[in-house]
């Protein structure tokens, strides 16, 4: 039943936008139903922001005009999917390997939505491994400075590179993502700060005080929460 209430939470969201809007459209399977119901209500004068090329394409696709952050000074919404929703609506982000951009849309939006379905819904972050978007130059040097901070935090497990069928995953920006298994994370603001602080890591997957809503859908209807 997830992609019902992916679908559903998608469809509430899409209600959330009006006219004129520019509008952050994230990335991953939540947030594609979101696309589709953007532009299944054709509204007029959008301009809508991408958080990465596979957005993007699906968006051209379906007839939404696109823009760019250099092109808009301000996004009125943003509305993305996230891999866990925590208390206050601390979030996990990145299993699509586009948290750089994402974040960088989140930071630049007036309000942002996180939509997804029950399942993502956790009392601690953790369980979802991490990611960390590292520069490629370096990466298993980054990964050891990586791997201090973490048992710092009293995490055991070394970051992982995250690898596919086509070998190592690379981002849009070229970069690669190492995947930390944390379990739970019990201080992500420290441990948020922390991994910022290490030169190679552009960016890390956690999300917090950016989502000003999150909509999950649930099997018989959707749920509100804020922080």
């Amino acid at each position: 039943m997830s992609d019902h209430q992916k679908q559903i939470a998608g469809e509430a969201a899409a209600l959330r936008v009006e006219a004129g809007m520019v509008v952050g459209l994230g990335t991953g399977s939540t947030a594609a139903w979101f696309v589709k119901a953007l532009a299944a209500r054709g509204l007029t004068g959008l301009r809508c922001v991408p958080t990465s090329e596979r957005t993007a394409d699906l968006a051209r696709e379906l007839g939404l005009p696109l823009t760019t952050l250099e092109d808009v000074s301000r996004i009125d919404l943003t509305v993305d999917g996230a891999d866990e929703v925590g208390p206050g609506l601390a979030l996990i982000k990145g299993g699509g390997a586009a948290l750089l951009r994402e974040k960088l849309v989140w930071e630049a939006s007036d309000r942002c939505i996180v939509i997804a379905d029950a399942a993502k819904v956790v009392p601690v972050l953790g369980a979802f491994p991490l990611p960390i978007e590292v520069v490629a130059f370096g990466h298993k040097a980054t990964a050891n400075r990586i791997m201090d901070v973490l048992t710092d935090h009293d995490i055991t497990m070394p970051a992982r590179l995250r690898q596919a069928d086509r070998g190592v995953v690379r981002t849009d920006g070229g970069n690669v993502i190492y995947d930390a298994k944390c379990v739970a994370i019990h201080d992500p603001v420290r441990l948020a700060d922390d991994l910022k602080l290490i030169t190679g890591v552009v960016e890390h997957g956690l999300f917090l005080d950016l989502a000003d809503e999150a909509i999950i859908g649930r099997d018989d209807g959707v749920e509100v929460l804020v922080p």
